[in-house]
């Protein structure tokens, strides 16, 4: 079972998988491996760990050796090349023309190959830049096309918070960022406030986001209908980090509630976990019978209902109504109207016929 160790090759770079073998290594040590470039010099950032060879996905190159003063001091010529390269290669894009700008050179610890990293807005045909360069740099010259965010990365600056920007100190690699992760977090949604260095919308906008959508899935949105204690009323705003909602109620006026308050009649919710209870606790056995006091806002006190008549009392005649004759019995005329629609069929319109005139028979 071989002894697995992560390389990274530039901070916040992509982690790439080696054999150890019987080398005593920690994070932070610099070591020495062969990739496909060629010789290179990387950082250890994990501790070596025991991992099935199913696990391992594809070949699993071994590390030559750590770091020494030799090869430490070859990594500083390489820095020196590298600003050689990319000086000699602004010249010669600004020779042949054409729409391109150089962002970052790499060289291999063998001297056998310099990467140039350069961003277009579009394809760029350099077969004949690569030859001048080659020819220039005396060794192999590879170009390659980066976008907006791995320039930024490659660049560097500070973000809208005043600290180093996340792709150049801890990302390593880079995830979609979509508008609804700003909606979601009730940012305001001026591209020049969530849009980063690079253009595009900034990648902290995912740090949160799981967390406020797992939060807003049980609780009303901003503008819904909501009953409450006090009354009808309108959400304003929904605090996920203070845990609070504040209604605007049609009768006047604004509370603030627990979003356990009204989330409670949605089972499942987060906000039921931990203190919050979907209801309010009942009485204690022990506790004596309280007897319900009337309710002071109503405008009329109950009043007691009169007795019904007695088996021995004396039937009581009705007073006839002086408007109706006969046997005839009370009907309102809105009743009278609807038995009489219901009684005649719907008459069906005639259409108008236009009289054709009559043909005659010429003589």
């Amino acid at each position: 079972m071989p002894r697995v160790v992560t390389v990274c090759f530039r901070r916040a770079g992509r982690p790439y998988r080696f054999d150890a073998g019987d080398l005593d290594l920690h994070p932070g040590h610099r070591v020495v491996v062969k990739t496909s470039r060629g010789l290179e010099l990387g950082t250890v950032r994990s501790q070596p760990a025991d991992m099935p060879e199913a696990d391992i996905e594809g070949e699993l190159k071994p590390i030559l050796r750590e770091a020494t003063d030799d090869d430490l001091h070859k990594d500083d010529l390489s820095i020196e090349r590298e600003r050689d390269a990319m000086r000699i290669a602004g010249q010669k894009i600004a020779e042949h023309g054409l729409p391109m700008k150089p962002i970052e050179a790499e060289a291999t610890l063998d001297r056998s190959r310099i990467v140039i990293h350069f961003g277009a807005e579009g394809r760029v045909d350099f077969r004949t830049l690569v030859r001048d360069l080659a020819r220039a740099l005396r060794t192999r010259v590879e170009l390659h096309q980066v976008g907006v965010r791995d320039e930024a990365k490659m660049r560097g600056g500070l973000g809208h918070c005043g600290r180093p920007l996340c792709c150049t100190t801890f990302l390593t690699h880079f995830d979609p960022v979509g508008i609804k992760a700003a909606k979601e977090q009730d940012i305001t949604l001026n591209p020049q406030k969530i849009s980063g260095v690079c253009g595009r919308l900034m990648c902290c906008l995912n740090f949160e986001y799981a967390h406020y959508r797992e939060a807003r899935q049980c609780l009303p949105k901003t503008g819904s209908r909501i009953e409450t204690e006090q009354g009808p009323g309108k959400v304003t705003e929904v605090n996920v980090l203070r845990n609070r909602v504040v209604i605007s109620l049609d009768e006047g006026g604004h509370i603030e509630l627990p979003t356990a308050a009204v989330a409670r009649h949605q089972p499942g919710c987060p906000h039921l976990s931990g203190s919050a209870t979907a209801s309010p606790p009942g009485p204690h056995l022990s506790d004596p019978p309280t007897t319900s006091s009337p309710d002071p806002h109503l405008s009329d006190p109950p009043t007691a209902s009169s007795p019904g008549p007695h088996p021995s009392d004396p039937p009581t005649a009705s007073s006839p109504d002086p408007h109706l004759s006969g046997s005839q019995t009370a009907s309102s005329p809105d009743k009278k109207e609807d038995d009489r629609q219901r009684e005649s069929p719907p008459r069906r319109r005639r259409r108008s016929r236009r009289r054709r005139p009559r043909r005659t028979q010429e003589p």
